[in-house]
């Protein structure tokens, strides 16, 4: 038998408490997390992932937190070393995906994205950091980002901005941490299933209840991404099993970028 990818980690996920980031929390939980703490705005679903987490015998606390306040993003860290002693695998989850064009983004909605999709992460890491170095001992993190850090649609300006500069930051920590042993790796993400890409199809889209079966339709595999897929993935990388990959920002869709029919 192998052993457990996460056995005797303590987990942060920032943006935890649904869609991918909960996903990524049951996921850590099977693996032999011994601690997991999530965040979010909604106390509710926070509170009730933590409890079903637990109830399965791993501890998990809700966190509750508000990415567009860095003291609450990197107070997050602070109170999952004091719920659990340690941290050692953070996971930045979290997204807004609010739509604006270069033309039409205002100074607000722009602040707004780099708050919650790049300055939050940037000091979650770095408090990451801190504390793994203070302990000296290894860890990991991985930072969900998108493919549309690459370029993106038109109507995600604000959002590849930050999103870009979230790609870069990752590989910049990777390199300038690799011999504290901290792996820092992203995950460009693409099209994905999730409750959140619901509301944002039907709120931006004008999307109806059958536009899951659409969207699936219109891409190579038959289905969009899928979480519990995606969770395990980066689980693998949090993981010793990964080896020494750090620095990486992979690509996790099924369009290959620079391909021309």
């Amino acid at each position: 038998m192998t052993m457990a990818l996460l056995k005797d980690k303590v987990i942060l996920i920032s943006g935890g408490t649904q869609g991918l980031g909960a996903g990524v929390a049951r996921r850590a939980a099977e693996e032999g997390a011994t601690g997991i703490a999530v965040t979010g705005r909604n106390a509710d679903s926070g509170e009730q992932l933590a409890a079903q987490i637990t109830a399965t015998g791993v501890e998990t606390r809700f966190i509750k937190t508000d990415l567009t306040d860095v003291e609450q993003a990197r107070n997050s860290v602070l109170e999952t070393v004091s719920a659990f002693g340690q941290l050692d695998c953070t996971v930045n989850a979290a997204g807004l995906t609010t739509r604006g064009t270069m033309l039409d983004t205002t100074p607000e909605l722009f602040d707004a994205h780099m708050a919650v999709n790049l300055k939050s992460p940037f000091f979650i890491m770095a408090e990451t950091i801190k504390h793994l170095r203070s302990r000296g001992v290894p860890g990991s993190i991985l930072n969900v980002i998108s493919i549309a850090e690459l370029g993106g649609q038109p109507y995600l300006a604000p959002y590849v901005a930050a999103k870009a500069g979230l790609a870069g930051v990752t590989r910049n920590a990777a390199h300038a941490h690799r011999w504290d042993k901290i792996r820092i790796n992203g995950l460009d993400i693409g099209w994905t299933a999730t409750d959140g890409e619901a509301q944002t199809q039907r709120k931006f889209h004008g999307a109806g209840d059958d536009w899951l079966e659409k969207a699936n339709a219109s891409v190579p595999m038959g289905k969009l991404g899928q979480v519990d897929e995606i969770a395990e993935f980066i689980v693998f990388l949090l993981s010793d099993r990964s080896g020494v990959v750090t620095g990486s920002v992979i690509d996790w869709d099924q369009n290959v970028l620079g391909g021309s029919d």
